[in-house]
């Protein structure tokens, strides 16, 4: 096990969660397994996954059929099943969140994705799901919205640990961190404890090269002067994105403002690196884990990103490698006609997009199977 590159991964700061949820995956023992094998720190869940889980397998049938026969809607069935399956793994993983005295072991939950520009929306959601699910290793999924901050920022007042997630930007990621000081603040103010109040900031990587790779990549064609440095740019956006955010969370973590806080208990929002299987096949499979190990990051990875690390990852710290080049990579890209922020801020629009829709076909299958089981 000492040679599993998983678990080397830990010995160099970085906890490795995954990014996947099934109920027979943690019934039938896997999850227990990869905890105690790969060192597995902790589980995140989107729609979308969720959607898989339960449209793709009858795992789920028999409870879905007994929830219909009691008159439950599709919406009701959804959030029993998501729950059930959510505590379940944070069941699994509470020897982890003892273990790290609450640094690890966290299983996330997601708002419904169309509350994402609607903040008492979110901040109401939130509270139910975080009261129903009754674990103290669980986080409650917000995207990063601009209707989002402030909703972070109350949650985490009132002692709601948080999984900011779809965040892209830098500057963005400077308000999520606002938002989770300011929240603690507030919670010290009033006389409550911070000292395991838990929140990570999920900042997307590969969609950001997947965005811009065609960019460059119409430039490359036309052949032009700027032809070289488009090629030098290309797939080398979203690992410079990364290590800068990386940085602004040094500054802000070792900020006297944050000092004051950790003396009283808080803990650092540590950055957590999503969206890291890779999507271009020209690419390493392991592309963004390895550029991005570091001290106090995570990074959640689907199954597949999963094993294809144990089999041949090269676990070595490399987040500040070449930090003055992740920024020359930005300036090109800004030299090249290329505005990061406009391209962060479609990702964002674009990944409320890619949850609801998932979200809206996984409330419609669970209508057909009510149906179906009402005609039986």
């Amino acid at each position: 096990m000492e040679n599993n590159h998983l678990i080397q991964l830990g010995t160099l700061g970085q906890s490795i969660w995954l990014d996947y949820i099934r109920r027979d995956f943690i019934t039938g023992g896997e999850l227990r397994r990869l905890i105690a094998e790969d060192g597995l720190r902790g589980m995140t869940s989107n729609p979308s996954i969720f959607e898989k889980a339960i449209s793709n397998s009858h795992d789920y049938d028999e409870d879905i059929h007994a929830m219909a026969l009691n008159k439950k809607d599709y919406k009701s069935i959804y959030e029993a099943l998501s729950q059930h399956d959510v505590q379940s793994a944070a069941d699994e993983f509470r020897s982890v969140y003892d273990e790290t005295d609450g640094k690890d072991g966290y299983v996330s939950l997601e708002v419904n994705p169309h509350l994402a520009h609607d903040t008492d929306g979110t901040i109401a959601e939130a509270r139910r799901l975080w009261k129903a699910l009754n674990r103290p290793n669980v986080l409650i999924k917000v995207p990063a919205t601009a209707e989002g901050l402030p909703a972070i920022q109350q949650l985490i007042s009132e002692g709601i640990n948080i999984n900011v997630t779809l965040l892209f930007g830098l500057p963005r990621y400077g308000q999520v961190a606002e938002a989770y000081l300011a929240g603690i603040e507030a919670r010290l103010a009033k006389g409550k404890p911070v000292a395991y109040v838990t929140s990570v900031a999920s900042f997307f990587v590969s969609r950001i090269d997947a965005l811009v790779d065609p960019m460059l990549e119409k430039i490359i064609a036309k052949e032009g002067e700027e032809v070289q440095l488009a090629k030098q740019t290309r797939g080398q956006v979203a690992i410079a994105s990364a290590r800068a955010a990386y940085q602004i969370y040094k500054e802000i973590f070792s900020s006297n403002r944050y000092k004051k806080l950790a003396e009283r208990g808080a803990r650092t929002q540590r950055l957590l690196w999503a969206s890291t299987g890779t999507k271009n096949a020209e690419y390493s499979d392991v592309k963004y884990i390895e550029a991005l190990i570091g001290a106090d990051t995570v990074n959640t990875v689907p199954v597949e990103t999963l094993d294809a690390y144990r089999d041949h990852g090269e676990p070595k710290a490399r987040i500040e490698h070449d930090i003055d080049g992740a920024a020359r990579v930005l300036q090109q890209l800004h030299g090249l006609g290329i505005n990061i922020d406009t391209v962060t801020q479609r990702l964002e629009e674009e990944g409320v997009a890619k949850f609801n829709k998932p979200f809206d076909e996984l409330m419609e299958t669970l209508a057909r199977r009510i149906m179906k089981g009402k005609r039986i």
